[in-house]
């Protein structure tokens, strides 16, 4: 509670509900972001879209990819009136999402730390553009930004920042341009309200802090398992550090299935490298095999998500059926 006797948690719905200024909406795990998210989604008197930059963030967040909804492209974005000109060249926006730009009043962007400074400037550009509104950030549309800076960064590879840091600061997105014209309101939840499982809450913000307790460290010690094998493990997804180990640990558990693979090859649409693809050009698959979706479905009912995860079930030349681990119908994609 301040001074006034309002919470950080009203002061925060009160900018949103009652002005039309932008806000960073941080706090650490438990304090309540996502209650938030899902609390002025739901009670806003205001035309609002939640976004985020990856697909399992905006299911979660009950929203859709930045990508997505914005029609962009996976590229960096170079701000220049010469690439703003080849960029609406080459975009197509259909009538009803240009009426869905003009319609919208806010924006949450959640998982905000993820979110490049370039993908931001284009978030900007695009709301400028189709609304009319040049002069105004995000062509007048109020923004609402929620994360926590301690969490996931953005994504930029070296070759990618190698063209963009003649324009920015970092690949941040505070550092964009928009936001370094004019900031947001800063707005900071510091009380935890999530009662459940609060040992863990603590150690997460430990680790969030760099700094871990006696206690903590004592209570991952007991969760190491030294006999772990992950030949004989089910479900278990391993971390490395490296692309080159996924690729092999990948390649000893397809193999382990015995049986022939069936092999796919990609189409490729455009002038990239190779290293630039989401995937492998020769995908090879089993029936039994653990797979990743990494795009989102673009039918209505959505059937999948980047992120989503299932075991094939059957196969041909032209299709792969998926069977998720959460249940529900099997996938069949081709």
């Amino acid at each position: 509670m301040g001074e006034s006797g309002i919470s950080v948690y009203d002061l925060a719905e009160e900018f949103v509900e009652n002005t039309d200024c932008s806000v960073f909406l941080t706090g650490k795990a438990g304090t309540g972001k996502t209650t938030f998210l899902r609390h002025i989604k739901e009670s806003t008197r205001k035309q609002a879209v939640v976004v985020a930059p990856t697909g399992v963030a905006a299911i979660n967040a009950g929203g859709t990819t930045i990508h997505s909804f914005f029609q962009i492209p996976p590229a960096p974005y170079v701000p220049s009136m010469s690439e703003n000109a080849n960029f609406f060249a080459k975009q197509k926006v259909s009538a009803v999402r240009r009426k869905l730009f003009r319609q919208l009043e806010l924006l949450i962007i959640d998982e905000i730390s993820m979110v490049r400074a370039d993908l931001l400037d284009l978030i900007d550009l695009i709301l400028r553009h189709y609304r009319y509104r040049p002069k105004e950030p995000f062509g007048g549309v109020q923004v609402i930004f929620i994360g926590d800076m301690y969490q996931l960064a953005p994504v930029c590879t070296a070759e990618d920042w190698e063209m963009l840091r003649h324009f920015y600061r970092s690949p941040y997105f505070f550092h964009s341009r928009v936001l370094e014209a004019r900031q947001p309101v800063y707005i900071e939840l510091d009380h935890i309200f999530r009662q459940t499982n609060r040992l863990f809450i603590d150690l997460l913000n430990e680790v969030r802090n760099g700094h871990l307790s006696p206690m903590s460290v004592s209570l991952l010690e007991k969760r190491y398992n030294p006999n772990f094998s992950r030949e004989e493990a089910e479900g278990y997804i391993t971390l490395t550090t490296h692309n080159a180990n996924a690729d092999r640990i990948n390649h000893e558990a397809l193999d382990r299935l015995g049986g022939k693979a069936s092999e796919y090859e990609a189409e490729v649409k455009g002038d990239f490298p190779e290293k630039s693809y989401p995937a492998d050009s020769l995908l090879q698959l089993k029936r039994g095999a653990k797979v990743m979706f990494i795009a989102n479905d673009k039918e209505n009912p959505r059937r999948y998500f980047n992120g989503k995860i299932g075991t094939v079930t059957d196969m041909d030349e032209e299709s792969v059926t998926v069977e998720c681990d959460e249940g529900g119908e099997p996938i069949t994609v081709g």
